[in-house]
């Protein structure tokens, strides 16, 4: 099931514009009948640069059952506007296995070796050049640009290319319009939020991860709200409506944003 619980990378927050600040959420995960992961994403930026950082942890009983543990780390620099990732790291644990990637980067941006080990059993690749590769990005510098985009413009609708190492595949969000939040007990974030939707273009490739558990007819749900001293834009709930145990709810139970 740690599968399920990699969806929690799609989770980014959305900046408002500003010299330098960041942007930290703290999540409540249910899947099902379980009270399932305690999770956090940061997000930060500067004129030159940027960083998005995530945590994935299993909890309670569904720690018992599906033990897992992961994080990401994606940093970049900001040339004429245009992102460009330097470095992207992955590394996760599960019952029975110990997993690491990580992306080596050019001076422009570009994937040049992917580097992976399961269980320390080690793989360096080269990756052969290709004009496709190279108008893609990491998908979590994907996030970075969507939220530079809904800053600005205060929409979601585009569609960017994402390139892991191996396939290369589309994220499309969409703008669904607005919604009333309501007071729950795992979340102190009521209001009208823009709800906004993603979903992933396979683009023919086949594969076993969380990228090809999700396909377009599956979409990740996310409300937007707006932080009443600052205005900077941050994610309130997201929400799958379809996972092997259920449908999957994400709380935000704590904003923290500076400047």
């Amino acid at each position: 099931m740690k599968k399920l619980l990699l969806i929690l990378t799609f989770i980014f927050s959305l900046p408002q514009a500003a010299d330098a600040f960041s942007v930290n959420h703290d999540f409540t995960v249910f899947i099902g009948p379980f009270n399932a992961s305690q999770t956090s994403f940061m997000y930060a930026l500067t004129p030159q640069s940027y960083a998005v950082a995530s945590k994935v942890k299993t909890f309670g009983l569904f720690d018992t059952l599906y033990p897992f543990e992961a994080k990401y780390a994606t940093t970049g620099h900001i040339k004429n506007g245009n992102l460009e990732t330097s470095s992207y790291k992955y590394q996760s644990q599960s019952r029975f296995s110990k997993r690491k990637k990580e992306l080596i980067y050019n001076e422009q941006g570009i994937p040049v070796y992917r580097i992976s080990s399961k269980n320390d059993k080690e793989k360096k690749i080269e990756i052969t050049p290709n004009p496709e590769n190279n108008q893609t990005t990491d998908l979590q510098t994907v996030f970075a640009e969507l939220a530079r985009q809904y800053n600005q413009l205060k929409f979601c609708d585009s569609r960017m290319e994402v390139f892991d190492g191996k396939r290369r595949f589309d994220i499309i969000f969409k703008d669904e319009g607005k919604e009333e939040l309501l007071p729950n007990q795992y979340s102190p974030y009521t209001g009208t939020a823009s709800k906004c939707s993603m979903y992933i273009d396979k683009l023919g490739s086949e594969g076993d991860d969380l990228l090809w558990q999700f396909t377009s007819d599956r979409p990740i749900y996310f409300w937007i709200l707006a932080d009443e001293k600052s205005g900077i834009p941050f994610i309130a709930r997201v929400e799958v409506e379809d996972t092997p145990l259920g449908k999957m709810k994400i709380y935000t139970n704590k904003a923290t944003i500076e400047e």
